[in-house]
């Protein structure tokens, strides 16, 4: 299996599809996931999907989907991987990816905050009160109370089946700077509760026609150990994040951050840096399958999603160059067609293309960290994590 240490690798694009789980752990029934196949169940209800780019590259070789056949001779190395850490959440299935497994899981308020979690938040904030306060989508709670916000000015808190706690308020009544110095505000006391994220929620309009805007802010607990980014960053090698990465690192160890509001800007922004990025790391999320269609159980949504990720996945593949490796995987599940809202404990997919190089099979791997060692041995740097990098089981690029 030797051969790619001799092989210089300047450039790893890692691109992480938010919520596209493939088929639930052994240990699903303990989060209340035992069934859950994000992939599988969007195929079979849709009769079939239409992925080809992503079946050359094997993902028919991973798990069994309608519509997408395993390939004989795939053109990427696969597998599938395991989440250590006892969680289902964003900001721990990234964090292990980069090298950090959560040994405490992070808190979940299924029926709304504790009543002394909200009085110190109202002393932080300064908040007279807050409206809502239970786990809700942020569309229907607006809907639900944003008239009642818009005539008492108190602020709407909620969570949802992950770690947040969520202040929405209407832009006319609190304004955006007013709002993020709330969030910014509860973040410390967030931090003792183990909250993963603060989220700012803005909107507009007027009753019955109210719209979330584009000022949305999130605002994370720190990473609480180093992480891979921390090592790229120290050695001296460029790290440029597209999409909500920044945010889901505090911005640590993050060198360049490129936001996106929707899936079609980040692959632009993907292609921006195939087309011109220099050595170094560009960690990509893509999250409109989790947050517009995997929370909303739309299962058709999703698979146009897929379908429409699968046809600029082509020009992305033949813009990579002898000396970069593209990953493919997903962070956690989020089954829009199994009961109920919240992410599932799923596998995730591991595609990892690079040019000329034959497709391998990488097994299922025991933590998502194995990702963060491969970046790390690719640019000739120690991993002292728990991951285990699979580097040297990819394919030599052919001569």
């Amino acid at each position: 299996m030797g051969g790619m240490a001799k092989t210089r690798i300047d450039r790893v694009f890692l691109i992480v599809l938010d919520s596209v789980g493939i088929g639930s752990r052994p240990d699903a029934a303990e989060f209340g996931d035992e069934g859950a196949n994000t992939l599988a169940h969007i195929a079979e209800r849709r009769g079939g999907l239409a992925l080809p780019n992503l079946a050359k590259l094997g993902l028919g070789n991973i798990v069994s989907l309608r519509g997408v056949a395993p390939d004989p001779a795939p053109i990427s190395s696969w597998g599938r991987m395991a989440e250590m850490s006892l969680s289902k959440d964003t900001l721990a299935g990234h964090w292990e990816m980069m090298g950090l497994v959560l040994e405490r899981p992070f808190s979940l308020f299924p029926r709304g905050f504790p009543a002394a979690l909200l009085a110190e938040l109202k002393n932080r904030t300064g908040a007279a009160g807050f409206l809502g306060n239970q786990a809700a989508s942020g569309t229907e709670i607006i809907a639900e109370l944003g008239a009642e916000h818009v005539r008492t000015g108190l602020p709407i808190l909620y969570t949802s089946a992950d770690s947040v706690l969520q202040i929405a308020a209407h832009e006319e009544i609190i304004p955006l700077a007013a709002l993020y110095e709330m969030c910014l505000r509860s973040r410390p006391l967030c931090d003792e509760w183990r909250i993963g994220r603060v989220i700012a929620r803005p909107f507009l309009g007027r009753a019955g026609e109210f719209r979330r805007t584009d000022g949305r802010r999130d605002y994370p607990m720190p990473p609480p150990g180093e992480t891979v980014l921390d090592v790229l960053r120290k050695a001296g090698l460029a790290v440029t994040s597209i999409g909500k990465v920044e945010d889901i690192f505090a911005g640590r160890g993050i060198g360049r951050s490129r936001p996106s509001h929707e899936n079609s800007e980040a692959l632009l922004f993907l292609r921006d840096e195939l087309a011109g990025a220099g050595a170094g790391l560009v960690f990509a999320n893509l999250v409109d399958f989790d947050m517009l269609y995997g929370h909303r159980n739309d299962v058709d949504g999703y698979a146009a999603a897929l379908e429409t990720f699968d046809r600029e996945l082509g020009p992305l593949l033949s813009m990579t160059g002898s000396r970069d490796i593209l990953i493919i995987t997903a962070d956690h599940g989020c089954d829009p067609g199994f009961p109920g809202t919240d992410h599932t404990r799923e596998y995730v997919p591991l595609i990892v293309y690079g040019p000329g190089r034959p497709g391998r099979p990488l097994g299922t791997r025991t933590t998502f960290a194995d990702v963060g060692a491969t970046v790390l041995e690719a640019f000739g740097l120690g991993n002292a994590g728990p991951g285990r990098s699979f580097l040297q089981e990819l394919g030599r690029p052919a001569a």
